[in-house]
């Protein structure tokens, strides 16, 4: 029985009441001679992504100042302790981007919004939807994906999502910590044969919406038959989505690593909360890609700054520009803090969760209004990059040539990704 709980992705089981309840690994059970403690360690992913940018003056070491000695600037000095696990990239942006008040929309797709004629919108898939539909798919979430409250800089809404689908559509996220805990951990309210039956009827009604949809396909013109094959692409995804689902319906959820937390917990408390969870998350392997797309305005509020995110990216010295670098040197140490906890969980084989995770961490947008130079840093060992050091690329190279680099580096096939134009040898 033990060998075949090895076979199961090297997870191990327990039995129980006709279901089978996922552990976290356990490296103190397998021996230096057990074949599963030098099997390959999955790798994982995790996109944090945030809006308004970054202080330029205290946030990016200078142009001249490259390699691995350079001077880590003020706002980013609470990392001084992981300078050798990441590595900071000037020069990259999206050739497409042309607003800034879109938020994070483009920031992991580097797609053309006008490639679709006759329509001011369009998106491509993101680079975390890439990754999981690789990596991700022998673990009970493909990714998740965390959200916050605020919108961002986005007028449109469409700034809350980070992760798009194939058809470059916005995936949903979870907006609260708590709600991330009980997707995760927590029981399901409904029995095993009930959620069976749910599942049934979800696919029978999924049946007949398709035979309903190809009757009336035969009516349709060119442009309207484009629409349903739209239409019925989601239709199939949720159709894969069920199919996921059943698989998963006789294995419990991995035991909760601690105690739910309190509603209502916002600001840098929601972000170290969020950095937990995720932590769990890839340390219980209920996924391996995760993306999170973080508040600035509850940041700030709960920092005590009153000024508001729009006004302080549009700084000058004085109040904007000291909330700004306030808020640098805050998300610093919450990443800091992040890189701790991925370093402390070890591994069957003796290493570290950080060992086998790619962290990217960064924005859309420079600051104010100005969409070159995306503030952009690199960490952990998943992906087989050079780490501690700072590399500026020539102007105008794509932020897509980083992503594809980080790809090929996490052993995932691909050619392009977004604007991309080849991988960034710098990089390894």
């Amino acid at each position: 029985m033990k060998q075949s709980y090895r076979q199961m992705d090297r997870r191990l089981f327990l039995r129980g009441a006709g279901s089978l309840i996922a552990l976290p690994f356990l490296p103190s059970l397998l021996s230096a001679a057990d074949p599963a403690a030098t099997l390959p360690r999955p790798k994982r992913f995790i996109a944090l992504g945030f809006g308004w940018g970054v202080t330029n003056e205290t946030w990016y070491p200078a142009v001249t100042d490259t390699g691995a000695a350079y001077a880590l600037p003020s706002g980013l000095a609470p990392l001084a302790r992981h300078r050798q696990d990441f590595t900071l990239l000037q020069g990259l942006h999206h050739q497409h981007s042309n607003e800034a008040h879109w938020g994070s929309t483009f920031w992991l797709t580097g797609a053309n919004r006008y490639s679709v004629p006759g329509s001011s919108f369009s998106n491509s898939i993101s680079l975390d939807q890439v990754i999981a539909n690789d990596i991700g798919q022998k673990t009970r979430f493909p990714s998740l994906r965390f959200n916050s409250p605020d919108t961002e800089a986005s007028g449109h809404g469409l700034g809350l999502s980070l992760s798009w689908d194939a058809r470059g559509k916005p995936l949903a996220g979870l907006n609260s910590p708590l709600l991330a805990y009980h997707r995760l951990f927590s029981d399901e309210n409904t029995s095993l044969a009930e959620r069976q039956a749910q599942i049934e009827a979800q696919r029978s009604v999924l049946d007949t919406v398709l035979v309903d949809a190809r009757r009336v396909g035969r009516d349709l013109n060119h442009e309207d038959k484009q629409k349903l094959d739209e239409y019925l692409q989601g239709v199939r995804d949720i159709e894969n989505r069920l199919k996921r689902d059943s698989l998963w319906l006789n294995v419990a959820k991995a035991p909760p690593p601690f105690a739910a937390p309190k509603a209502g917990i916002v600001g840098k408390n929601e972000i170290e909360l969020t950095y937990k969870l995720i932590v769990a998350a890839l340390q219980t392997d209920s996924t391996r890609v995760v993306t999170y797309r973080q508040s600035v305005q509850e940041l700030l509020i709960s920092l005590g700054i009153s000024v508001l995110p729009h006004d302080m990216s549009h700084y000058n010295p004085g109040e904007r520009m000291e909330a700004s670098q306030r808020r640098d040197i805050a998300q610093s140490e919450l990443l800091a803090g992040l890189i701790d906890q991925l370093k402390a969980v070890r591994e069957p084989d003796g290493t570290s969760l950080f060992d086998h995770t790619c962290l990217i961490y960064g924005s859309n947008i420079r600051t104010i209004h100005y969409l070159d130079n995306c503030p952009t840093l690199i960490a952990g060992r998943g992906a087989g990059i050079k780490l501690g050091q700072h590399l500026v690329e020539a102007k105008g190279t794509p932020l897509c040539n980083a992503w594809l680099t980080l790809l090929q580096g996490l052993g995932v096939p691909a050619k392009s990704h977004g604007d991309s134009t080849g991988i960034l040898t710098s990089l390894t």
